[in-house]
């Protein structure tokens, strides 16, 4: 049974994950689409080196290619539902706080929206 992927979408239209991903050079886009079918299988079972949890209920999907280490943050809503918020090319060992941050905003955001 697979899971529903969804991204999250600012008051405003913008998809953040969803535009950084189209962002990307074209064999790490197709990498990011490929992990994402993973999670979109295996949703709550997909684990490291894939994926690894934050806090607060955030996850990042870990992608990686030809050297590069891309980190998408998500989440989990009712039913089967994942929601991508924002992702980022990780170019230090440790994630960046305010990228962290953000997907929390982003979060929130959606919840309040959604009234969940």
């Amino acid at each position: 049974m697979t899971w529903n992927i969804d991204y999250y979408e600012t008051e405003g239209g913008k998809r953040p994950a969803r535009e950084f991903i189209q962002g990307l050079p074209v064999k790490l886009e197709a990498k990011a689409f490929l992990d994402i079918g993973l999670l979109e299988q295996f949703g709550t079972q997909l684990t490291m080196p894939y994926s690894r949890y934050i806090k607060d209920g955030l996850f990042e999907l870990r992608i990686q290619q030809a050297g590069s280490k891309v980190r998408i943050f998500y989440f989990f809503v009712f039913g089967k539902n994942i929601i991508l918020t924002n992702g980022f090319l990780k170019k230090t060992k440790k994630t960046p706080p305010h990228e962290i941050n953000k997907a929390l905003r982003y979060k929130s955001d959606y919840e309040r929206r959604n009234k969940l």
